[in-house]
């Protein structure tokens, strides 16, 4: 009942920068947080940063001061700018909401976008 699509994927350059975007749409109430996570081949899907509702953000220490989350409440958007790419930041990037959905019993959601593909290599 909410669907998520996100952009800005791409090849890009080591020290290259790509931004990334995330729209949640439906029946929404509520969004308690918005993140980015990354799954490189072989690899367990990682956090890489989070905003809640209150705007506090979390990054893992692998790309902080290089990227920054943030949110469009207005929009229900969430965007990553990712700066100083590294090859080791490449990965199929998700985006990831919660919150509550409108109508009875305000349930809780929690859901995913379909991944987008970020590469960084010469």
């Amino acid at each position: 009942q909410v669907q998520l699509g996100n952009s800005g994927g791409g090849l890009v350059q080591p020290g290259g920068s790509l931004r990334l975007s995330c729209a949640a749409s439906g029946n929404i109430f509520t969004i308690y947080a918005m993140g980015w996570y990354r799954q490189a081949p072989g690899k367990e899907r990682e956090l890489v940063a989070n905003i809640r509702s209150g705007s506090s953000t979390n990054y893992a220490d692998s790309v902080k001061g290089r990227f920054t989350i943030s949110r469009d409440n207005a929009k229900n958007m969430v965007y990553l700018q990712m700066n100083s790419l590294k090859s080791e930041d490449t990965a199929v990037y998700y985006c990831n909401v919660r919150g509550r959905l409108g109508g009875l019993g305000l349930r809780e959601f929690d859901s995913w976008g379909q991944g987008t593909q970020v590469t960084v290599s010469t």
